[in-house]
């Protein structure tokens, strides 16, 4: 694969382009990038790497010329030539707690930007850990969690904060109803994080002893409840055991807009109690089948990598998340709202 010179800089490549949801990113780049925006594509294989260029062809001719990169996260200086070649790299490829760590140090190392779909909470914090200190001396951002987890629900929850008056203790609730599929490799990305919930605490812990909090005279927490019934909504709510409140809460934390107190709770809606119900069963039976090796094994063999669902499922697909804001005397409920989430 061709080397890309140092004047020749890119702007942006996308690492993973020959899996599901990197084939689909792939495509929305080939759409709306922009004839001014260098970019290129990267992975370990160049047959498939073409294969998605020539796919590419038949939505914008201009990418017959796009540049393929050699990137192996088994090939550290692989890794480090991508990330000295670009000036944001996109990466597509997990489970990120297998596979996302040596992209991320080559990225901190280089001075690249980095931007992830990861919903994994223990890589995000791993992440933190390790690199943060090395990412702001080189000027790297690392930006995680760049997909339906958490853009719909951390920008939402915003949205709402700007709503209500400042200076006053906020405390925002956000109820997602979702009608979708995941793909193989978000299935196995929650799998894994199910089966390591001992190492999630851990690190968790770790960097809330070494992360600077809220400054003095400001609070962040959290919003709890078991599946209850939110009569305002006509649903039933169910805890949502994923990382967007992690997400919405750093950011209140960096911002003064939320307030000196600030207070976020996440939740499925559902219309019918046997449904909550059986769903928060199905998901404490999924948890439970993650912790044993053999089953773990099963369940990941129920879908192979590349495998997600069809154009003409996620052309049906949609989300609503409905958030619920108070304070200051005053209530205020917006909502964001969108085709297929997952991708």
């Amino acid at each position: 694969m061709q080397p890309v010179p140092a004047q020749d800089e890119l702007d942006l490549v996308l690492f993973g382009a020959t899996g599901f949801t990197g084939g689909l990113t792939a495509e929305y780049l080939a759409g709306h990038a922009g004839e001014d925006v260098r970019w290129g594509l990267a992975g370990r294989n160049r047959a498939k790497l073409e294969a998605v260029r020539d796919r590419l062809v038949s939505i914008n001719p201009v990418c017959a010329a796009l540049p393929l990169l050699r990137a192996d996260v088994g090939d550290e200086s692989s890794l480090a030539d991508m990330a000295e070649s670009a000036r944001v790299v996109i990466t597509t490829v997990g489970p990120y707690v297998n596979y996302g760590e040596p992209l991320v140090a080559a990225c901190a190392k280089a001075g690249t930007d980095y931007v992830d779909l990861t919903g994994e909470p223990e890589f995000v914090d791993r992440m933190y850990l390790r690199y943060h200190q090395q990412a702001q001396a080189s000027g790297a951002r690392i930006v995680h969690a760049c997909g339906f987890d958490s853009i719909p629900h951390d920008l939402g929850a915003l949205f709402t904060v700007e709503q209500l008056p400042e200076g006053v203790p906020l405390r925002v609730r956000g109820f997602v109803r979702v009608n979708g599929k995941p793909s193989a490799g978000t299935f196995h990305s929650a799998v894994t994080a199910f089966s390591r919930v001992r190492q999630l605490a851990a690190v968790h812990s770790e960097r809330r002893r070494t992360e600077p909090g809220p400054p003095p005279g400001r609070r962040i927490s959290s919003i709890g409840g078991a599946v209850h019934y939110e009569g305002s909504l006509g649903t039933w709510a169910v805890a949502m055991p994923t990382i967007d409140p992690q997400i919405v809460r750093r950011s209140a934390t960096a911002l003064d807009r939320y307030g000196p107190d600030f207070a976020y709770g996440h939740y499925l809606a559902i219309k019918h109690l046997p449904t909550a119900l059986g769903l928060a069963g199905g998901v404490g039976s999924l948890f439970v089948l993650s912790q044993v090796p053999p089953s773990r094994t099963w369940l990941m063999g129920r879908m192979s990598s590349g495998q997600g669902p069809s154009s003409e499922e996620r052309a049906k697909f949609w989300f609503k998340v409905r958030f619920i804001g108070e304070g200051g005397g005053q209530r205020v409920v917006t909502e964001v709202a969108g085709g297929d989430p997952g991708y």
